[in-house]
Formats: C-alpha cells, sequence, structure tokens
C-alpha cells in the first residue's frame, strides 16, 4: 500500500498551474517509458525570470503532485535559479515520497531543465 503525504495529495487533488501555455516562449517535454508517465512544461521568460510556468501531465498520483510542485518551486526564479532545482528539492517541499514513486520527482525537473535550455538556445 502506497501511503502519500498531505502536500502530495493536495498537489494531486489540486494541482497547481496545470494548463497548456499556447503562448509559451519554450517548453520541454519528458516522457518515461517504463511506467508510462509523460509531461510536457511550458514557461515564459521576462527579464531572465520565469515569469509564467504550465504543464500538462499524464501520470500516476506523484508524477502530478512533482509536476505541480516543480512548477511552484521554479515561478519568479531566474533562469539559472531553476536549472539548480534538484529532485530532492521537490521531494523535500511535498514531505517525500515513497521510494517506489522517487523516480516521479525526476519528471518535473527534466522537463523544465529541457524549456530552459530550448529557450536559451533561441537566444
Amino acid at each position: 500500500m502506497i501511503i502519500y503525504s498531505e502536500k502530495v495529495i493536495e498537489h494531486f487533488t489540486h494541482p497547481k498551474n496545470a494548463y497548456e501555455m499556447t503562448d509559451a516562449d519554450a517548453w520541454g517535454t519528458i516522457g518515461d517509458s517504463s511506467c508510462g508517465d509523460f509531461l510536457t512544461m511550458y514557461i515564459k521568460v521576462e527579464d531572465n525570470c520565469i515569469k509564467e510556468i504550465s504543464y500538462l501531465v499524464f501520470g500516476c498520483c506523484a508524477s502530478i503532485a512533482t509536476s505541480s510542485m516543480t512548477s511552484v518551486l521554479a515561478k519568479g526564479k531566474t533562469l539559472d535559479e531553476a536549472l539548480n532545482i534538484e529532485e530532492e528539492n521537490i521531494i523535500e517541499a511535498l514531505d517525500g515520497l515513497p521510494e517506489e514513486k522517487v523516480h516521479c520527482s525526476n519528471l518535473g525537473v527534466s522537463a523544465l531543465r529541457d524549456a530552459i535550455k530550448k529557450y536559451l538556445s533561441k537566444k
């Protein structure tokens, strides 16, 4: 039986920033075929800061919660600060994840980094 923290349940049942951003400056996509989770993270950048961030995710409770928390942690950060967000930061902010769901935390971080790298490559 998988037991989630209250924060994971909150971000799963009421995900933050979950929508398709049609006017994004860049987006990153990641998928993990071993568990079937897919994520696209969208960013809008102003003055080298992430002013707006959103995502669309297909996956389990932990994938949805970690995507939501990634967006919360990255919003308002400079691009460099956002690139330094680690999986451990997501897990800690969610008050932990069950061991078998820790891999879900890399989805948000990987998609965010992909979006930032694509944005920077256009500059």
